[in-house]
Parts: C-alpha cells; structure tokens; sequence
C-alpha cells in the first residue's frame, strides 16, 4: 500500500520564536504523513523517540491541517516474519510499517540499484554481490 500524501505546515511555537537570531526570524515546518493511504482518522507524523516512555511523540492533524496536536502514542506491538518491529503507534489505521512504501523512497530505491547494482541485495540472494 501507497503512504498518505497528507502534507501539514506547523508554525513554529512562539517559546521557540524567542530564540530566533534578529534578522532570522523561526521558519515554520512541514510534517508528512506515515501512515498508509486511505485512513479515516487523523494524520501521523513521528518526531522523536521517548525511550523513558517506550514511546513516540507523534505530531496528529485533522483532514484540513488546521490543527495539530502532540501526543505519546505507544508503539505497534507487532512484528513481521523476520522479528521487525512496527514502527508506528498502537492501533494505528491501515497497515504496519513494512506494508506502506513511501513512493520517493521506493523511486530512490530503484534508482540505486540500478546505478549500484553490486550493493543491493537480489531475489534469492542471501547478501549483497
């Protein structure tokens, strides 16, 4: 499955602004959605691990982008056959991480491969050439 293309600019929080250097003024940032496309619930973007919470701190927004919030979210607690863990929160919508394919990065992917060859790994291979 695809990744959402939802796309959120954040401005930057004011007690951030006050640290900017005169003349350089605090540039507002966008976040990108992870999750797989065709979700109904809100938009997720992951900013930080909080190891002392076996947690993420994940940035969640509605449709319009108008509202964003942050939150702790737990991790997945599932793994896929190889002992990889989901990296996105506890009962998120659409599939687990290894099932949703960033299409730039899959592009990219394509792109290096096909330049660099002797560094990617073939089906049925078991290591790179």
């Amino acid at each position: 499955m695809r990744q959402c293309t939802a796309v959120a600019l954040l401005p930057a929080p004011e007690y951030l602004a006050r640290f900017a250097v005169p003349g350089f003024p605090m540039q507002d940032g966008h976040v990108l959605c992870e999750l797989g496309e065709g979700h109904t619930e809100d938009h997720a973007q992951m900013l930080w691990d909080d190891d002392l919470n076996s947690e993420g701190i994940w940035v969640r927004w509605g449709e319009s982008g108008s509202v964003a919030t942050l939150t702790g979210l737990p991790w997945c607690p599932a793994t896929d056959g190889r002992g990889d863990a989901c990296w996105l929160f506890a009962g998120h919508p659409s599939g687990h991480a290894w099932q949703v394919v960033d299409p730039t990065m899959e592009a990219l992917g394509a792109e290096m491969a096909r330049l660099y060859p002797h560094l990617y790994r073939h089906p049925g291979e078991s290591g790179p050439g």
